[in-house]
């Protein structure tokens, strides 16, 4: 691949890996040759000969900010640690020494950047009896809460905090104390919350009928409540406090490539990597900003960025330090992968296309089939020299595929950290706002000032001289104009859309926030939901703007205004 040179990166960009990702004395260079070396290794098992070109070819994908892998990988690669995946799922078992175990595995993973996912819909119901004591059960919640404190203690790897999803069933008779678990503001702030929603309740919705809870002890109903009422607390914490999501659980089953070991129950902190109990995965993503040549998506180089990645990805199994060996044990006869995007809004921008169009939507189906097909083939051409995972002859692909290195080669994931070393937008997130306030690093804020906000900001003079957001900087009517998008400008119907067109060509799952301004109503909430089921969405978060008191990202710029003194400048314009 030819590379006349590579994009400078942004001070933002300095500051984050200086703090987070960089070894003592290393250079940001340094840091990709290291992670490009340490992955190398993995191609001496396969094709010696080559390990240095294929060395350069990473180096050359990340400094040039086309691919990042997950930060566990940056982090650890080529040190002492070597833990690289960034997803992990443990099962829970209904018995103390099963929950505390758990908790223990936790930290475990954590400390190592890992973030974990669990199915807390095994034990017992709250005033269920405990055989043991004859005394009556907690229920799941001060588990979770007991994970959340263990959590607060543990700092992954002395650089970031841990992450964690609670899963729990709908069916679960404490289901509606999950619901609202996150309502009083601060509580488990080191977990996301999502309920498994199965194809049976939504039956019983459609029908306005009483939806059965179940013992799952004993698998016997305990109650029967209106599927109406159990919707609506979702609907009404969800608008209250931006949780629950979503887990269209059986959705993501139909889709799981090897069902004969059992059925996917969690996924992992952020809900776009189903996993079996004790499975990992690594994930890196694209730069979509990055793919654009003339005008047009320049295809031959994301062909070849893609090829990259799946390699790139499939020699991080090879090369990593699994935290227990049951993880690695799994993790091995699978090898999952997850090839995400980021910067999809960047791209718009770049093709002129609104967000909110039909134009967006098909260049997402296109854009994220072609990956998906330039993934796929390459896992296969990966088989052919080293042999297709050890499950490959009972999974579904078998079907269609004569190999298959990975089973699974696709997700998308938020791209938090990565996207802000990259410069670009979020995975396929539209820009939040061309101004923002960005929390980062142990809650230092930023102002992050998008390219677009200079078109936007050469078309009208300032309306003020010290604007809180840019919003009181140009008319609303010229921001909706064009193929300039704010978040708050996409309703949430044109934000899922978006996603399910990139979920159909995605093995895994997408992690997509709908954000909706701070005035949509409890009927916009539910409307989301309701969108993404109809479009075949394995999951679903919905924000409310202001709805949480500490937010990542923020439209209220007024307290950086005031730093600026009020001298009549604009942080848009100069």
């Amino acid at each position: 691949m030819s590379l006349v040179d590579f994009p400078k990166l942004s001070p933002l960009a300095l500051e984050l890996l200086e703090a987070r990702y960089l070894m003592p004395g290393e250079s940001a260079d340094a840091l990709f040759w290291r992670v490009a070396r340490h992955m190398a290794q993995a191609e001496r098992l396969f094709d010696p000969k080559h390990e240095a070109k294929h060395a350069e070819a990473f180096f050359r994908i990340m400094r040039g900010l086309l691919f990042l892998p997950n930060s566990p990988t940056l982090m650890n690669a080529g040190t002492p640690l070597g833990q690289l995946s960034a997803c992990f799922v443990i099962p829970l078992e209904d018995s103390l020494e099963g929950i505390f175990g758990a908790v223990r595995d936790a930290a475990l993973i954590q400390k190592t950047g890992g973030g974990v996912g669990y199915d807390f819909s095994p034990i017992r119901p709250k005033g269920d009896v405990v055989q043991s004591t004859q005394m009556a059960a907690s229920g799941p919640m001060p588990f979770i809460k007991a994970f959340d404190a263990a959590t607060e203690a543990v700092n992954q790897g002395g650089r970031r905090r841990g992450a964690n999803m609670a899963v729990l069933r709908v069916d679960h008779p404490d289901i509606m104390d999950f619901i609202a678990a996150k309502r009083t503001d601060g509580l488990l702030s080191n977990f996301n919350l999502s309920v498994a929603v199965t194809d049976e309740f939504f039956r019983t919705l459609d029908e306005q009928c009483d939806f059965p809870l179940r013992n799952p002890r004993t698998g016997r109903v305990t109650e029967r409540i209106p599927a109406q009422k159990l919707m609506a607390a979702i609907v009404e914490s969800a608008w209250e406090c931006g949780e629950p999501g979503l887990l269209f659980i059986d959705r993501i089953n139909e889709a799981n490539p090897t069902p004969a070991l059992g059925p996917i129950q969690a996924t992992n902190p952020c809900g776009e990597q189903p996993l079996l109990p004790w499975e990992s995965c690594n994930l890196g993503s694209v730069n979509l900003a990055r793919m654009v040549k003339d005008g047009k998506v320049d295809w031959v180089r994301l062909a070849e960025v893609v090829r990259l990645a799946v390699r790139f990805l499939d020699d991080v199994i090879e090369v990593n330090r699994f935290p227990m060996p049951q993880i690695k044990q799994v993790t091995l006869a699978n090898r999952k992968i997850g090839l995400g995007v980021m910067g999809f809004a960047d791209l718009l921008i770049e093709l002129r296309i609104p967000y909110d169009s039909r134009a967006a939507v098909a260049m997402a189906d296109r854009v994220m089939g072609f990956i998906q097909a330039e993934a796929k083939k390459e896992s296969s051409r990966l088989a052919a020299s080293r042999g297709s995972f050890p499950h490959f002859p009972q999974s579904t692909l078998a079907h269609t595929w004569s190999q298959m290195r990975n089973a699974t080669v696709t997700s998308i994931a938020p791209t938090g950290s990565i996207s802000l070393i990259a410069g670009c937008s979020q995975s396929i997130e539209p820009i939040f706002s061309f101004l923002q306030a960005r929390r980062f690093l142990e809650g230092r804020e930023r102002l992050l000032i998008h390219p677009g906000a200079d078109e936007l900001a050469r078309r009208q003079t300032c309306k003020t001289s010290a604007p809180s957001s840019l919003d009181q900087t140009l008319p609303a009517r010229r921001q909706r104009a064009d193929h300039l998008r704010q978040a708050h400008d996409v309703s949430a119907e044109w934000q899922v859309r978006v996603l399910a067109s990139f979920q159909k060509h995605v093995d895994n799952g997408v992690s997509k926030t709908v954000n909706l301004p701070a005035s949509s109503t409890h009927r916009d909430v539910s409307r989301a939901l309701s969108v993404a089921r109809g479009l075949g969405c394995k999951g679903v978060t919905v924000f409310r703007d202001g709805s949480k008191k500490a937010q990542v990202l923020r439209r209220d710029l007024s307290h950086f205004m005031r730093e600026a003194g009020g001298k009549g400048t604009c942080v848009v314009c100069g």
